[in-house]
């Protein structure tokens, strides 16, 4: 199972960030390990100070692919849920500054939360998906598919060029605006439209 995530894939998250939007999508992996399974907390590592939550829509794969076509993606997936890709910010940072991959701010164990249940995209408006990210009960983070640079069909089709996808890949497909810093007794709640999909309690 391929945890594959895409970075700066809505505007508004790139200018927060002062980076420039792609003109084609990025992507990064993550190992399996990373996967916060539902109702596991997420345990604040001692190699970070400033650790950042970014909710994201999440595409489960249904079936092998290789070079698929943009017109074809959309035969590849079925559900669709949400999840949190968690950044050390602080290790990033260095990272950038020396030049260097930065698997060691994204890549760490439990670093990629997911959803217990995924929808079927038969019940979502593939164009319109809401989700919002919640820290405390107070909304943190509000995003909606359409604001997307690459829709989920063109990101399934980009990623497969390089790489065959297998059912059970999860892809990640980018944070919009407002990610920030976690604390130690936070908790994170994620949700699609008005039904919740996770909670995340920091510890």
């Amino acid at each position: 199972m391929k945890i594959i995530c895409i970075g700066r894939n809505f505007a508004d998250h790139a200018k927060e960030m002062n980076a420039e939007t792609p003109s084609q999508p990025m992507f990064f992996m993550k190992p399996d390990i990373a996967l916060l399974r539902p109702g596991t907390p997420f345990f604040y590592p001692n190699f970070s100070n400033d650790i950042h939550y970014e909710c994201e829509l999440v595409v489960k794969i249904d079936r092998v692919g290789k070079n698929i076509a943009e017109k074809f993606a959309h035969k590849y997936y079925s559900e669709i849920g949400l999840g949190i890709d968690f950044t050390a910010r602080d290790l990033q940072q260095q990272c950038k500054e020396k030049g260097h991959p930065w698997e060691i701010a994204k890549s760490f164990e439990g670093s990629a939360a997911i959803c217990a249940q995924f929808i079927d995209k038969s019940d979502l408006d593939l164009d319109n998906i809401t989700f919002s990210l919640r820290k405390n009960d107070e909304i943190v983070q509000e995003g909606n598919s359409n604001d997307m640079i690459f829709t989920i069909d063109q990101l399934i089709s980009y990623v497969s060029q390089f790489m065959t996808l297998k059912k059970g890949d999860l892809i990640y497909t980018g944070t919009p605006k407002g990610v920030g810093s976690i604390q130690i007794g936070d908790v994170l709640t994620g949700s699609i439209g008005e039904q919740q999909m996770f909670e995340v309690k920091v510890k």
